[in-house]
């Protein structure tokens, strides 16, 4: 069964909601983003995520200190890289990592096979920020990328209506919505449980 990454909450309400209707992953933005969040909202929200759902910071080029501190304080599970970090900063780190990928071109989806992280995320480009543009990309850009599907988050546009057909043309472990899941720009609890629910179902398309 594909995994559930619920990225950019802001809210408890948000949060527990995402996790009564079976997120796999909760991602915090600590990144510039209309859904960045203080340190202290994003310990308070850990306390009410269950050890089986996995803790994401979410970072734009920063300095392995301040991740590594956050990481400490908030008890990430994954560092999620999503500018233009090396993989010597990653290795140097050390923790568990997601690497984020824009795709615009084939040449995108290979470079990403010269990384070494634990998960590969590929994301439509940003508009005024890095990914959360609600905007998707050409999935087939994916194919014969030399990378374990066991080791592929799909995001970028997704939304209750389309992803199940990506689910079945990518075969990712999992995927990534933060704008699918929001009306009026804001998190929706209908819509966060829907997303996770045709993620999830048997009958994807």
């Amino acid at each position: 069964m594909t995994k559930v990454k619920i990225c950019g909450l802001k809210t408890s309400e948000h949060v527990e909601a995402a996790v009564q209707a079976g997120a796999d992953f909760i991602g915090f933005m600590f990144a510039p983003s209309k859904r960045r969040i203080t340190l202290e909202e994003a310990m308070d929200f850990a306390t009410r995520i269950p050890k089986e759902v996995k803790k994401v910071g979410v970072f734009v080029n920063e300095t392995p200190e301040t991740i590594v501190q956050i990481a400490q304080q908030v008890g990430l599970d994954y560092i999620q890289y999503h500018g233009d970090e090396k993989q010597e900063m990653i290795a140097q780190i050390g923790l568990p990592a997601i690497k984020a990928f824009s795709i615009r071109s084939k040449e995108d989806a290979i470079r990403a096979a010269k990384y070494n992280v634990d998960f590969y995320l590929f994301d439509a480009p940003g508009t005024n920020y890095r990914g959360g543009s609600g905007n998707s990309f050409d999935w087939t850009l994916l194919d014969d990328v030399n990378i374990p599907l066991e080791k592929v988050i799909l995001a970028g546009g997704l939304n209750a209506e389309n992803v199940g057909l990506a689910i079945a043309l990518v075969e990712p472990f999992a995927v990534d919505v933060s704008s699918g899941v929001e009306v009026d720009g804001q998190k929706d609890v209908d819509a966060i449980t829907t997303f996770i629910e045709k993620a999830k179902g048997d009958l994807i398309l």
